[in-house]
């Protein structure tokens, strides 16, 4: 019986590739994705069969996915990061009608950026996408809200883009009504691949400009702080 696996490739980066989805991809007659994520496996899908489609075309990958698996083809659909994140397994679910499915965790962007940063994401965190293209702008805007109040690790995907270039500056405007200005961020560009950029900053000192769709900010508690160049929050261990 064929199998679909729903796999999470990680930031992109081979060094982040695991070995379980190095072996989904081989056992893989079709592979299925985003064409520039298809890129992201280089040498490993030669010889495959291969489907990709533009952005918000998610549910048709879906449907070709398990199309390839009811006529007998193992399958690979493939998402950055995490596959459960914000990637292909929450529709492939909904779509599925009783094939073979395996879920292949990956490592999701937000962590790749906290390894770049430190330590920010020892506590509890919220992880927001400001892309209001699948969610309403006002839930976004009342998820950072509660996330705040919550005294939350905010991780923020999506942050900003050419047809979204005020809403990053709209939730941290949001933010500051709750959370001290001087409250660490960690602004982490490529995390996982190749050109990481990593920067330290402030919620009421943040670059606009130098954030885009390739980044993730990581804002700290009321706990995070500085030191040594490193973000860290502080879980709550004894230190003596």
């Amino acid at each position: 019986m064929a199998k679909l696996y729903v796999i999470g490739i990680g930031p992109g980066g081979e060094g982040l590739f695991t070995k379980k989805m190095i072996d989904a991809i081989h056992e893989s007659e079709v592979i299925i994705g985003y064409g520039p994520y298809l890129d992201y496996l280089g040498s490993l899908i030669e010889g495959k069969t291969l489907y990709s489609t533009g952005m918000k075309s998610e549910i048709d990958r879906c449907k070709e996915a398990i199309q390839q698996v009811d006529e007998g083809k193992t399958t690979s659909i493939i998402s950055t990061g995490d596959a459960g994140l914000y990637g292909m397994a929450g529709p492939i679910f909904e779509l599925s009608t009783g094939q073979d499915i395996e879920v292949i965790p990956g490592v999701s962007a937000n962590f790749a950026a906290a390894a770049e940063l430190g330590a920010p994401i020892m506590h509890d965190y919220a992880c927001i996408s400001l892309s209001d293209l699948l969610t309403p702008w006002e839930t976004i805007l009342k998820r950072a809200r509660k996330a705040a109040e919550g005294d939350f690790v905010i991780t923020i995907y999506n942050p900003r883009s050419k047809g979204r270039p005020d809403h990053l500056e709209k939730i941290v405007n949001i933010l500051l009504e709750v959370k001290d200005p001087k409250t660490p961020v960690g602004i982490v560009k490529n995390a996982g691949r190749p050109g990481t950029e990593r920067t330290i900053t402030q919620l009421d000192s943040i670059d606009y400009e130098k954030v885009d769709m390739l980044t993730c900010l990581i804002i700290g508690n009321s706990n995070t702080y500085v030191k040594d160049g490193w973000m860290v929050t502080p879980r709550g261990y004894e230190n003596k």
